[in-house]
């Protein structure tokens, strides 16, 4: 289906090797190690461990092979992309890190794969997601970092079908977190959320400085 996208977009190459043609026999049978410094510690990282070792080791694989001069990513996976960008740093790999805004449906629910799986009651349900974090850009105005982290957790758990797996309020850089809007200039709301009953796992963030 993703070849039949791309012809549509008048791609002339496809790159999908198999994993043998990508791997060793013994990069197969061995869990990749990678030290991240801590940022595969939290959210993403702490809900899913392991999962940004196997980011990395097919992130820095591409690179090799085709070693390109950009790469781009989607800032839907904000985490994500903190992670590549210190991977690409530690392993000097000679190119820029393009993040691209979060592509968005036009009632604001983020583009992702995973909405097919939502009926379509949930996925009316989840507009709530994004709603209420663009209404916590002016909720924070006037409220603290933990008010405003504990108003949007709230607000998101208290509609029906809806349940945060987690919402932090990091560094946009170091993905720590913060206990005031005045602890850095680079300041994003990340979060995760159970939406339905046989739950579909969504992903969003939002910026509130920088």
């Amino acid at each position: 289906k993703d070849a039949e996208l791309l012809n549509d977009l008048g791609v002339h190459f496809v790159f999908a090797p198999s994993s043998e043609e990508m791997y060793s026999k013994e990069e197969m049978e061995h869990s990749f190690a990678f030290d991240f410094a801590g940022l595969d510690e939290v959210m993403e990282g702490k809900m899913r461990p392991g999962h940004f070792n196997g980011v990395v080791q097919v992130v820095s694989r591409l690179f090799e092979l085709v070693k390109p001069t950009r790469a781009y990513f989607g800032e839907k996976d904000f985490q994500q992309i903190a992670v590549i960008k210190a991977m690409v740093n530690d392993l000097k790999f000679p190119l820029q890190i393009c993040p691209c805004p979060i592509v968005r449906e036009k009632d604001g629910l983020a583009l992702s794969s995973r909405n097919t799986l939502l009926s379509d009651k949930e996925r009316h349900i989840a507009i709530n997601i994004s709603r209420t974090l663009f209404a916590s850009l002016d909720y924070a105005k006037s409220h603290t970092l933990e008010e405003t982290k504990t108003w949007v957790i709230n607000s998101i758990d208290a509609i029906e079908g809806l349940r945060v797996e987690y919402y932090e309020i990091v560094d946009g850089n170091t993905l720590a977190s913060l206990n005031e809007w005045t602890d850095s200039d680079y300041i994003v709301g990340c979060i995760t959320v159970f939406c339905g009953s046989i739950p579909v796992r969504l992903i969003d963030n939002i910026k509130y400085k920088g």
